[in-house]
């Protein structure tokens, strides 16, 4: 007997009887049969999937193609039938049909759609603005202006120099910047929320707190214009040069264009025709820096000095926005910074520092 204890047979090793043979290959071929099987179904699954995602491709591609075509439609309406671009509705729809073709129209109602909706309801709020209060205030503006500049009517003595009953195109600039009134926010708006993230909710809140704050005063204090002051004898005779404006371009029913571009005629204190282009200002200045956009103070000053000479507001007015815009800049800055503090507290330094950056 072997050392191990193992019996040691002669002959050939042991080998599996046939029968065993043959069940071991039965066992091994029925799996692939199952596997082929279940290949086949696999394959016919995702032939199922590809065939109903096309469909929801196709349905998705029509609805995008007319949606398209809408918007290429209405953009072709509002040029065709020069709609005016300054209400806020309209540019919303505007802005809407552009980023639609574009193929961004979700990412426009999300990130940008709230901010229209606001400014237009607070436009909707500026027109009801004068039925608060049934005191309008004439003269006290008239008295500040003359205390301002020693006795002189600004807007008297600018249209007594400027104005010789012809349109110009000293006329046409000063205008063409004043109706700029709402799309100009609009674009920034859109630069922002596109270029400067950070900066998009900041501005956003600026531009809200600075409307309502002049809603709030209209209600309070509403205040003649100018050329009201002047059909009331207030002051001595002045002209309201838009109308001729309109006149130029071959639009005289300028009653009804006034109409929708300032639905609230005693909504002139503070003169937010002032205060928007002083906001755009202070927000480009933090976007790019005061060395590179020092020379857009040319809008805001070319805006305040349109107003005061086509007798729409009084130097006072646009003072007063000016005043409003920067601190509703100041304000909700300082609130956006503290914001950012608290959400850097639990932050590691390095991104609480690019967050500051950004912002």
């Amino acid at each position: 007997m072997p050392a191990n204890g193992a019996f040691r047979t002669k002959g050939p090793p042991f080998q599996p009887s046939a029968r065993l043979a043959l069940r071991a290959m039965g066992s091994m071929a029925e799996p692939g049969i199952d596997a082929d099987d279940r290949s086949e179904a696999r394959r016919s699954g995702r032939r199922t999937m590809l065939s109903r995602l096309s469909a929801q491709l196709t349905v998705t591609a029509l609805l995008q193609a007319l949606a398209r075509l809408t918007a290429l439609a209405f953009l072709v309406v509002v040029v065709l039938a020069r709609l005016p671009l300054w209400q806020p509705e309209l540019l919303f729809l505007l802005l809407l049909a552009v980023f639609t073709l574009l193929g961004e129209a979700r990412a426009y109602l999300t990130h940008f759609g709230p901010f229209v909706g606001l400014v237009a309801v607070y436009d909707s709020f500026r027109a009801i603005a004068d039925d608060l209060s049934g005191n309008v205030h004439v003269h006290e503006m008239i008295k500040v202006d003359e205390w301002l500049f020693g006795g002189t009517l600004p807007t008297v003595w600018l249209q007594s120099h400027l104005w010789d009953g012809q349109v110009g195109w000293f006329d046409y600039y000063l205008y063409l910047l004043y109706i700029l009134h709402f799309p100009m926010p609009a674009v920034l708006a859109l630069y922002l929320w596109r270029r400067r993230p950070a900066l998009y909710r900041p501005f956003v809140v600026s531009l809200l707190v600075l409307s309502f704050s002049a809603f709030l005063t209209y209600a309070a204090f509403p205040a003649a214009p100018p050329w009201m002051a002047s059909e009331q004898g207030a002051i001595p005779p002045v002209d309201r040069i838009a109308g001729d404006v309109w006149a130029s371009l071959g639009v005289h029913s300028y009653s009804s264009i006034y109409d929708r571009i300032s639905p609230n005629p005693v909504a002139a204190v503070p003169s937010l025709h002032a205060a928007y282009p002083t906001l755009f200002l202070l927000f480009m200045g933090r976007c790019f820096g005061w060395r590179r956009v020092w020379w857009l103070s040319l809008y805001p000053i070319s805006v305040w000095l349109g107003i005061v000479y086509f007798a729409e507001h009084y130097v006072i007015d646009f003072i007063l926005g000016t005043l409003y815009a920067t601190a509703a800049y100041e304000v909700t800055m300082l609130l956006f910074a503290r914001l950012r503090r608290r959400r850097s507290r639990g932050k590691p330094a390095g991104d609480a520092r690019a967050e500051a950056a950004t912002g």
